[in-house]
């Protein structure tokens, strides 16, 4: 299967040569590649400008330089690149992050799930992040949701979904694999292979206890259940940095909630993904009573399993 792909990228020198050699090396190679350099006052741009030298399947477009980070821009990164790739022919196009490395048959591999399965609309892999950090194990997301930093849709799939939406609270990815879901896509994080994030998810250009009040605002944006959200807390403040992370949560959502933003969501999202939170905290609570271990990338699967 021919696939792209599409990187926005600001600011990202410390970063993109790993994501750069990650792709040159793969044993399928992208039709095209286009990178958006989104307003970088670093070297990001030259470094890219290396590699096109010599690849010239990759395309760099430059943005002016703008104040700050603004979640949106993946969303028009996307399209722009999209409209120059209209004469280009594929089948799978893919979202990849300036921060991210993998091994060399990575996209080879999900090429092949996209074949085996054509009801597949969204694949990518779990990942793993300094600090010992797995996606299967520290995050309740699990093997039926695709991580933002590197997402292959299916093309027919991301038109379903009207592609990204352009929200300035963040989660655009978020929004295109739920919605998907909602449709009756399969979205699938295949577990037998992992992808590096060298820097700690919603970090670029804040620490860790603001880009964690971040989160909890966008858990409330996306629509997310007091409830769910409450255990969320919980959970974080089991992890470092203890009870500051989770308060840090706690005080996102809550301040989101009381300033009462409109949500980038539709109500049908959002119930469909407060149900999913619902079915994901009974299997949880269930197996805690049974003192059984908490699976945390299979919860989904359990569901329909018998208690």
């Amino acid at each position: 299967m021919k696939y792209i792909l599409i990187t926005a990228a600001r600011n990202e020198q410390a970063f993109i040569s790993r994501t750069l050699d990650s792709v040159v090396a793969q044993t399928v190679l992208p039709e095209r590649w286009v990178i958006i350099d989104d307003g970088s006052t670093d070297r990001t741009a030259e470094i890219v400008g290396r590699y096109i030298k010599r690849f010239p399947w990759i395309e760099l477009t430059r943005n002016p330089k703008r104040e700050g980070r603004n979640f949106a821009a993946k969303a028009d990164a996307v399209n722009a690149a999209l409209a120059q790739l209209q004469n280009v022919d594929f089948e799978i196009l893919g979202n990849l992050d300036a921060d991210v490395s993998f091994a060399p048959d990575y996209m080879e591999f999900l090429l092949q799930k996209f074949s085996a399965d054509p009801k597949l609309g969204v694949a990518g892999t779990p990942f793993t992040q300094e600090g010992d950090y797995d996606s299967t194990r520290d995050s309740f997301e699990g093997e039926n949701f695709v991580a933002g930093p590197c997402q292959l849709f299916r093309c027919q799939c991301f038109r379903d979904v009207g592609g990204y939406v352009a929200s300035r609270a963040g989660g655009v990815d978020w929004i295109a694999v739920m919605t998907a879901r909602m449709k009756g896509w399969e979205a699938k994080s295949f577990a037998k292979k992992r992808f590096h994030h060298h820097r700690s998810m919603g970090t670029a250009e804040k620490g860790k206890l603001a880009a964690l009040f971040s989160y909890g605002q966008k858990d409330y944006y996306l629509g997310g259940s007091p409830v769910w959200q409450l255990f969320r807390v919980t959970y974080r403040a089991a992890k470092k940095p203890h009870f500051f992370g989770g308060l840090a949560l706690l005080l996102g959502y809550g301040w989101a909630a009381i300033q009462r933003r409109k949500r980038p969501v539709s109500d049908e999202l959002m119930r469909f993904h407060r149900q999913e939170q619902k079915k994901k905290l009974k299997v949880i609570l269930r197996s805690v009573f049974k003192f059984r271990k908490v699976d945390n990338f299979r919860l989904e699967s359990r569901q329909t399993k018998s208690p």
